[in-house]
């Protein structure tokens, strides 16, 4: 049988350092080494183990060889699978399952992330969303954790951020023309629907609720076509969407809060880690 070195992980881990960093003193201070030792570990990468030339040096810069490519993409895979194992190992207790409830508006945005990171750290736990407004989510007692709306100094649970609702609408749309102005909203329940239409109510702008829908890319869906103007959180409105205000003869709309809400018989280790990654997430 052919005997072949086996490769440390931390050599791909200073490998990789030097990869991202595009030199040894930068992906020294990345790996907590000095720069000699990032030296060290290259030359045996290259003399001893791979036994191939992986960088070539101009200057202080260096940029990786072909083969240095090649190695690359196989170090990238063997630190991923590295840390799954170890932490499915090391964390025996995170096999289970959570329930999550939070408002389709969040789905698009934030939870993509927060799930994918959740994921490959524990890939073991299974996680249940379920999607309604905020108003019925408050009325579930099933759900282990919940994502909702409130408004400033009504919150409950722990602070996420706070951001404005705006206008939008698509790109040469002129709401100044339309009257009364047609909307594309949630569903009656929706807190953003009703603070929309109370401002609109407070300046009397006439509008009629001209579209409707529980899910929030039907609804970008209508106004990228041209055909409605709609009230949303201003970290979800896409860069292909134009934001109105006061300008355009909108009123202002206030502040709201996202909170996170822990069910009080649910305090897991599976539960408070997914709570973790969910308040990282929607620090982004």
């Amino acid at each position: 049988m052919a005997y072949h070195p086996s490769i440390d992980t931390e050599l791909l881990r200073s490998f990789v350092a030097i990869a991202d960093t595009g030199g040894f003193t930068r992906a020294a201070e990345a790996v907590n080494r000095t720069q000699s030792a990032i030296s060290m570990q290259m030359k045996r990468l290259e003399e001893d183990v791979v036994q191939r030339t992986l960088f070539e040096r101009d200057g202080r810069q260096v940029r990786l060889t072909p083969e240095g490519q090649v190695l690359l993409g196989y170090a990238r895979r063997i630190l991923k699978l590295h840390g799954e194992v170890l932490n499915t190992l090391r964390e025996p207790h995170m096999v289970g399952a959570v329930r999550i409830g939070t408002p389709d508006d969040y789905v698009m945005r934030f939870l993509p992330e927060i799930l994918s990171r959740f994921a490959q750290a524990y890939p073991l736990v299974q996680v249940e969303v379920h999607c309604e407004p905020s108003g019925q989510l408050l009325q579930r007692q099933d759900l282990d954790l919940t994502i909702v709306t409130r408004q400033p100094g009504m919150e409950i649970g722990q602070l996420l951020r706070q951001e404005r609702f705006v206008w939008a609408a698509a790109q040469g749309f002129a709401p100044h023309e339309q009257n009364p102005i047609p909307l594309a909203m949630f569903n009656a329940d929706c807190f953003c629907r009703e603070w929309a239409c109370n401002a609109l109510d407070a300046m009397n702008r006439s509008y009629r609720i001209a579209y409707t829908s529980p899910s929030l890319s039907a609804i970008f869906a209508v106004v990228r076509a041209g055909l409605a103007v709609t009230a949303q959180l201003q970290s979800l409105i896409t860069s292909d969407l134009h934001i109105l205000g006061e300008a355009e003869g909108l009123p202002l709309l206030p502040l709201t809060s996202i909170v996170l809400l822990r069910k009080e018989s649910s305090h897991s280790p599976v539960t408070e880690c997914l709570a973790e990654h969910i308040v990282e997430g929607f620090k982004l």
